[in-house]
């Protein structure tokens, strides 16, 4: 929700890109009779400039788009003036760049300028002001702004149902974002109404007999699991395994997806108990390993690995080879095998899904330079877990911790770096941090040992109003190690 943790999708430029063309092109005929000036004749009107613009962004040559859509402001606002509605598509383009740039100031002032050239027309109730309302929705969330990107998320999802439709399939985008706004503001009720929502909106689209809703059932399975429902999510994986086996028995790799998830709920149910709601299975005080090892392995429902073991040599007998695909599905089998306590395995599966993401390319191998959690039960107080009756007598405080991960995945050092919770609540964090498990990185395909590992819990505080004008200042950094 988690750099560029939203990277801009790529149907944001495509439909700015049509809505573009078709806004401009009334004033590029209404010219073709006037005598050409300097600029008609070195191919510097609207349309020319943003065809180039559009090319180097889909090359993701974002250096030469910023120079482009620059420019392209600069002859829009000449042309119509620099109050006109005419330039909110090329602000919104420049926002895009700026935005995938990693410059999330400029992309600020750019869609701010945007959404401010048509604010308060018709009573805000203009489509042009979607595409802006999403762009900068996305920005405040890559800024840590979430309760920002909040408002004018919803008002830009609002706004998209009232003008175009409850269920039209172009607000798929910004629902995604505000998704992750509400779950950034620990609005998980809110999260999941929009969940919800999404899937709806496909399945109207699509149809409940569409190989297309595979992805939606993926992604709205990935949330019930998320909030510990795992036979709710189960279901879903279910429904999706069984469309692709009746819709693509030719194509048996359709079905990995559903595989895979259903192999992700069983190791999630086993390590936190079967449909955990605002509890896990066991408080953090308990002595228990979260390592499901010993007798505890009869916990692990045998399917999963079966499904895992029959999603690779799926993979592995279609052709071409897709060797992205195999690299994280053995990824996967080697988690299976780390949680239950069987190291040699688990090195094993890792090693042979390094080895296949390295040949599937340098980006996909990324999957293993850094150590990924597998085990981890936030305290009591994170915003994952606590459903306080009334959210507004807390507030949101976080802890950043840095943590030293073992070759086996084990957590052998927790460094408070700061926080701005109590103290007894930054302890609970960096105890829930030392029992969690992490899938280890990988050097030429062998596990090793990670420093600095960066971890940030967001913890519910009460208010206490009679201390507000005193209020805690962030806690000495605390450590907890062997």
């Amino acid at each position: 929700m988690a750099g560029l943790a939203l990277s801009f999708r790529a149907t944001l430029s495509q439909a700015v890109a049509c809505l573009l063309l078709w806004l401009l092109s009334a004033g590029a005929v209404a010219s073709t009779n006037e005598a050409p000036d300097s600029a008609t004749a070195n191919g510097d009107q609207p349309l020319q400039i943003f065809a180039r613009f559009k090319s180097a962004l889909d090359a993701n040559d974002l250096v030469t788009a910023g120079e482009r859509a620059q420019r392209l402001v600069a002859v829009v606002e000449a042309k119509y003036g620099s109050n006109s509605r005419e330039l909110v598509n090329p602000l919104t383009n420049l926002g895009t760049v700026y935005f995938r740039r990693g410059e999330f100031a400029e992309a600020e002032a750019a869609y701010r300028r945007a959404v401010g050239l048509i604010e308060g027309e018709l009573s805000g109730a203009d489509r042009m002001l979607i595409r802006p309302l999403e762009g900068l929705g996305e920005t405040w969330l890559a800024l840590g702004r979430p309760a920002e990107a909040v408002a004018v998320l919803r008002r830009a999802v609002d706004l998209s149902r009232n003008l175009d439709g409850l269920f039209n399939i172009d607000q798929l985008d910004t629902v995604d974002a505000l998704i992750e706004a509400y779950v950034a503001t620990g609005q998980q009720a809110e999260a999941e109404r929009e969940h919800q929502s999404a899937f709806r909106i496909a399945e109207t689209a699509y149809g409940k007999r569409d190989l297309r809703l595979v992805e939606p059932l993926d992604r709205y399975a990935r949330w019930f699991e998320s909030v510990g429902r795992y036979t709710t999510a189960r279901g879903l994986h279910a429904r999706a395994l069984q469309l692709a086996e009746e819709l693509s028995s030719d194509k048996p790799i359709a079905g990995v997806p559903g595989l895979r998830g259903l192999a992700r709920t069983w190791l999630l149910e086993a390590i936190y108990g079967p449909e955990v709601e605002a509890q896990p299975a066991f408080e953090l005080n308990e002595n228990i390993d979260p390592f499901i090892v010993g007798n505890n392995q009869s916990r692990l429902n045998s399917e999963g690995v079966r499904a895992l073991t029959y999603a690779v040599d799926i993979i592995r007998r279609t052709e071409p080879l897709d060797s992205r695909m195999l690299g994280e599905t053995l990824a996967q089998l080697g988690d299976w095998h780390l949680v239950s306590g069987n190291l040699s395995r688990a090195n094993t599966a890792y090693a042979d899904g390094w080895k296949a993401l390295s040949a599937a390319g340098s980006s996909a191998a990324t999957l293993f330079d850094a150590p990924r959690v597998l085990v981890y039960r936030a305290p009591s107080a994170s915003v994952t877990r606590m459903r306080p009756a009334n959210p507004t007598d807390y507030a949101i405080r976080e802890v950043d911790m840095r943590l030293r991960i073992a070759s086996d995945g084990k957590v052998s050092a927790v460094d408070v770096a700061s926080s701005t919770a109590p103290e007894n609540t930054t302890r609970a964090a960096a105890l829930a941090a030392r029992k969690a498990r992490f899938a280890p990185r990988l050097v030429a395909g062998d596990p090793v040992a990670t420093e600095g590992v960066v971890l940030r819990e967001r913890l519910f505080v009460r208010i206490q109003p009679e201390k507000a004008s005193t209020e805690r200042a962030p806690t000495e950094p605390a450590s907890i190690r062997d």
